[in-house]
């Protein structure tokens, strides 16, 4: 059966935080359920990739979803919880060395795929945080950029997609420690380049990252004219 049509959504303002208009245009085309999805972590120089897939129940919404990165972390933590006892939530990640094998951008394509799939009803139409649908889904998808912040569904999927990637990192410092990752997550700050430096790469960094082959040595020629 060949996919439908997505609505256009180019027409619909941003609003100020995220709302259910995105989904009421798909539920209407599609007559099915609607799963969000994003990710967390592709930018970090060490950690996985964490993708989330959401089916809200818009009859027990939780209040204040929003895009993850414009909540505190304890408003993160709080709508997390209520996520996860009202909503259906699927859970996939890459990890460092998938990453390194694939590319971050194929990675978190098909960590996406698998968070679709792992949740316990299957949607009929997927909407993707960013600018990609994923290769490989069994269900009709539209990409939305900056969706988490226009989206209730893809906005409760990054919040989901954070607070694990986040609760991943606090976890892996006590088994890393010295990198600071419970602090900074594994992003590039500078006290994280000068534990690298001091320290060298460990396991759960992403060695194709320039600045993690340079501190393990594997610098090449390109590599040193970018400096």
């Amino acid at each position: 059966m060949s996919k439908r049509t997505a609505p256009s959504l180019f027409d619909l303002p941003f609003p100020d935080a995220p709302d259910a208009r995105v989904e009421r245009r798909h539920a209407a085309s599609f007559d099915g359920l609607l799963a969000g999805v994003d990710e967390a972590g592709r930018g970090p120089w060490a950690g996985p990739v964490v993708t989330a897939a959401v089916i809200l129940d818009y009859d027990n919404l939780p209040e204040g979803l929003n895009d993850s990165k414009k909540l505190t972390e304890a408003k993160r933590e709080a709508l997390f919880d209520q996520i996860m006892t009202s909503a259906h939530v699927g859970i996939a990640s890459a990890s460092a060395v998938t990453i390194d094998e694939k590319n971050v951008r194929a990675a978190t394509l098909g960590a996406m795929v698998r968070a679709v799939g792992a949740l316990a009803l299957s949607p009929k139409m997927v909407l993707v945080d960013g600018r990609d649908v994923p290769p490989g889904l069994t269900q009709d998808g539209q990409s939305l950029i900056k969706g988490d912040g226009r989206c209730l569904c893809i906005a409760a999927a990054s919040i989901v997609a954070k607070v694990l990637r986040d609760r991943m990192m606090v976890r892996a410092d006590d088994h890393h420690p010295g990198y600071g990752f419970a602090v900074h997550k594994g992003y590039g700050v500078p006290k994280h380049s000068e534990a690298l430096s001091r320290l060298g790469p460990c396991p759960l960094h992403r060695r194709s990252f320039k600045p993690v082959r340079m501190a393990s040595g594997s610098v090449n020629e390109s590599d040193l004219k970018a400096l």
